[in-house]
């Protein structure tokens, strides 16, 4: 029997197994009635209920300008959770949740909306145990993002109780640029303490991001050529096979590298760089991100080594597709890039003088992410003229989506009498080798967010650090030039091809 007062005598600490489960808490989504909110946050809600992660008086509140009533509500997430969840539909874990899910309708400059939420928060306690532990959830455009902080303050609802929490959940874009990411984050400072701050990259809730940290930690095979002296240049690829759909006043004047560059590609270029941290404590693991974030340089010469483009009208996938300045919404002068390509190099002692590739863009010719480490030629190869035409360079492949895993390209000899060296491959998948399936990145993150866990959240150090990096492209890009166009459905424009070429690199096909 352990001796710890209220411990479960059958439960062993030693067993992995058992999972984390979030304690007494409620979430409050703003926006309740959008895309994410629908296909991946409530989904993700009720996937972890179905998995028994989330507690029992779990408590979930909408708020949107829709004029609904809570079974309206209830239904409407029945039928998200019915069409988009990840486990199997089961009556006995819906009819749990739904008893703690409210609905409340308002603008966010509606005062009475939320006193409204205030006592609907309050009833919430008291009905279903929550213990005054609630999460803010803004699934709204980033212009409301003040108006809804600066509410949730001016009703209270932000303050802590002894003993709870209250937490602030805010998703992508942070800022458009570096000015404005600074006053976003001192009014978010404001009102929820920093460490009850979580901004959502949902890249970094992919178990293949994760997987980074596994891959080169807790192996010897890696670390010991992880450097300047074996890597030739890292290619980091994010690519979209659709356009931009409805999203169109998001979009027009963000483009493709404000959107993923200065997020995504960036926090996967810090976790392929950065030194060991000491521990995988949050404060451990963003010093050793800021450390690489910090060390980046951008190009001199930043026409020759940055691209931006605009994919134009053509046939993809066997039907015909408008480009970006002929899609509903999108000024036909628009110079927004729904390509771009940058080249990096980080300034220390493991990197210095390798650079790394960093491509997004949509209507490209597939939808994958990926992480290329592409090492080094051999320094002598004592095989006859011609044998090893054939052989590329050595890569470590990390496949982030959709078929998560890792591929190792080496090469090998052709079976016959004659010696001739080929490129071959090993691979690992995910979906073969474990029987669990991934959890969705947003179980795992609205998990994380209940739990307090602040692991696989940007800091705000992050962000800014990021818009540093990213400012002066979009600025050079500003007042120089058009976008280059590219067709729908191929790899980009002819000039992100050059860019490589110009330095005796070529782009991988993903």
């Amino acid at each position: 029997m352990s001796g710890v007062p209220g411990a479960n005598p059958l439960r062993d600490a030693q067993d992995r197994r058992l999972p984390r489960i979030a304690g007494p808490s409620g979430l409050v989504i703003f926006g309740v009635t959008g895309d994410l909110s629908r296909k991946k946050l409530m989904p993700a809600v009720y996937d972890l209920a179905n998995r028994g992660l989330l507690p029992p008086g779990f408590s979930l509140i909408g708020f949107a300008r829709r004029d609904w009533e809570d079974e309206d509500f209830a239904q409407v997430v029945h039928d998200a959770v019915k069409e988009h969840s990840r486990t199997p539909f089961r009556e006995e874990v819906w009819q749990q949740l739904s008893q703690g899910m409210r609905f409340v309708q308002g603008n966010f400059d509606d005062d009475d909306a939320f006193e409204t939420l205030k006592s609907t928060i309050e009833e919430l306690d008291k009905a279903q145990g929550t213990g005054g532990n609630f999460a803010f959830y803004l699934s709204v455009p980033p212009k409301f993002f003040p108006k809804v902080v600066q509410q949730l303050k001016k009703h209270g609802l932000a303050d802590q109780k002894e003993g709870s929490w209250r937490r602030a959940v805010i998703e992508k874009p942070f800022g458009h640029d570096l000015g404005s990411a600074q006053e976003l984050n001192q009014l978010v400072h404001d009102v929820f303490p920093p460490n009850e701050v979580f901004r959502i990259d949902h890249y970094l809730g992919k178990e293949t991001v994760q997987n980074i940290l596994a891959l080169r930690f807790a192996n010897t095979m890696w670390e010991p050529i992880w450097n300047r002296s074996y890597v030739d240049h890292v290619q980091i690829t994010m690519a979209e096979d659709i356009g931009i759909g409805g999203r169109a006043g998001y979009y027009d004047g963000i483009g493709a590298a404000r959107d993923v560059i200065q997020n995504h590609l960036l926090q996967l270029l810090a976790l392929t760089a950065m030194e060991e941290p000491g521990s995988f404590h949050p404060k451990a693991l963003v010093a050793e991100k800021l450390k690489v974030l910090t060390a980046v340089e951008l190009p001199e010469d930043l026409g020759s080594h940055t691209v931006r483009g605009q994919y134009t009208h053509a046939w993809q996938g066997g039907q015909e597709v408008p480009g970006y300045l002929e899609e509903d919404g999108i000024d036909p002068k628009s110079k927004t890039d729904t390509f771009a390509a940058i080249k990096l190099t980080i300034n220390n002692r493991r990197w210095a003088g390798v650079p790394f590739y960093l491509r997004t863009g949509k209507r490209l010719g597939r939808r994958v992410t990926e992480i290329a480490v592409v090492f080094k030629r051999a320094p002598y190869l004592p095989f006859e003229s011609g044998a090893t035409e054939e052989l590329g360079g050595n890569a470590l492949v990390i496949r982030v989506q959709p078929d998560e895993g890792v591929t190792v390209r080496f090469g090998s000899k052709v079976p016959g009498t004659s010696m001739e060296v080929r490129d071959v491959t090993m691979d690992f998948a995910y979906g073969e080798s474990f029987t669990e399936s991934s959890p969705e990145a947003y179980e795992r993150l609205i998990l994380d967010v209940l739990l307090g866990d602040a692991n696989l959240f940007p800091r705000h150090q992050e962000v800014e650090l990021s818009w540093n990096i990213l400012d002066p492209i979009e600025e050079y890009w500003d007042k120089h030039g058009k976008p280059a166009r590219y067709a729908a459905g191929t790899w980009g424009p002819a000039e992100a091809d050059d860019m490589l070429a110009r330095d005796g690199r070529s782009w991988r096909r993903p």
